[in-house]
C-alpha cells in the first residue's frame, strides 16, 4: 500500500469511527428526552431495577460512543458498546417473541442494532491493533 492509499484508508476509516460513535451517543442520548418511557420500556422487557439500570445503560452507552468518536479508552470504549449491543438486541428486540404489532418495530430496531454491532467490532478489533 502506497503512503497515500495508506493516509486516505486511515482518513476513511476515522471519519467511519467518527460517525459510528457520534450515532452510538447522539441515539443513547435520545433516551435522557423522555426517561420515564425508556424504563418503562425496560420494564416491560423484564429488565431488572429498570430505575437503575436504563439510565446507567444509556449514559454508559453515551460514553461509549464518545469514546469510540474521540478514540479516548477505545478498547473500554468499544467493549461497552459491543456488550451492550449484543445484550440489548437479542434480550430488548426479539422480534421473534413480539407481538404482531410490534414485531415489525422490533424487528427494525434489531436489524439496526446488528448493523452497528457489526461497525463496533470492526473498531473493537482496531482498538486491540493499535494498543499492541
Amino acid at each position: 500500500m502506497t503512503e497515500s492509499t495508506e493516509n486516505e484508508s486511515r482518513s476513511l476509516s476515522s471519519l467511519g469511527r467518527v460517525a459510528l460513535g457520534l450515532g452510538l451517543a447522539l441515539q443513547a442520548s435520545e433516551d435522557f428526552r423522555d426517561m420515564d418511557d425508556t424504563v418503562e420500556y425496560a420494564e416491560s422487557a423484564g429488565v431488572p431495577m429498570p430505575d437503575l439500570m436504563a439510565p446507567l445503560a444509556s449514559g454508559t452507552m453515551v460514553a461509549a460512543g464518545l469514546g469510540i468518536a474521540l478514540w479516548r479508552l477505545p478498547r473500554l470504549a468499544t467493549g461497552a458498546a459491543a456488550t451492550f449491543l449484543t445484550v440489548v438486541t437479542a434480550t430488548m428486540h426479539d422480534f421473534w417473541n413480539a407481538d404482531e404489532d410490534d414485531a415489525s418495530g422490533e424487528r427494525l430496531a434489531f436489524f439496526g442494532n446488528l448493523a452497528m454491532l457489526g461497525g463496533v467490532l470492526v473498531f473493537l478489533r482496531e482498538a486491540y491493533r493499535s494498543e499492541n
